[in-house]
């Protein structure tokens, strides 16, 4: 089983009882768990890598189809970071969660914005993966430079 239905299954199977709860939430915000999940991982991913000296560019830049979650500066370098988010006891971790056909994609969005950007021509490029994992109000970050 793929797509939707496997992930409400592995997430019933994870929570048990408190999917109910969960449902409950997403009803409350009108916004999913998952994104929430994705959008907190995204901003703690954006802290984390600015507090090791990285200058933020972008966040969710799109193009075409596809869509970078964080674009930063090191030094000379233009650094795509994807960023994945899973709770604990998930049956994939957070790093494990990115497949050889996200990776492509990410490729693909990169080389469309730098061709929109002339100020980005030219510059070293690296693709970086940031892994969530969240254990109730504690998180830990896992940054994996240079990961695809």
């Amino acid at each position: 089983m793929k797509g939707r239905g496997m992930d409400a299954l592995r997430r019933w199977w994870r929570n048990g009882d408190n999917l109910e709860a969960r449902r409950r939430d997403d009803k409350a915000d009108g916004q999913p768990h998952r994104q929430r999940l994705g959008q907190q991982a995204e901003t703690l991913a954006l802290r984390h890598l600015e507090r090791a000296g990285l200058k933020r560019l972008r966040r969710n830049a799109r193009a075409g189809r596809g869509e970078i979650d964080l674009i930063l500066r090191d030094g000379d370098t233009l650094v795509f970071v994807e960023v994945r988010a899973r709770e604990d006891g998930a049956l994939v971790s957070a790093a494990e969660s990115l497949s050889a056909r996200k990776c492509a994609k990410v490729r693909e969005t990169a080389e469309r914005l730098i061709a929109s950007q002339p100020a980005w021509q030219g510059l070293y490029c690296r693709f970086d993966v940031v892994a969530v994992t969240t254990r109730g109000a504690h998180n830990h970050i896992d940054w994996l430079p240079d990961a695809f």
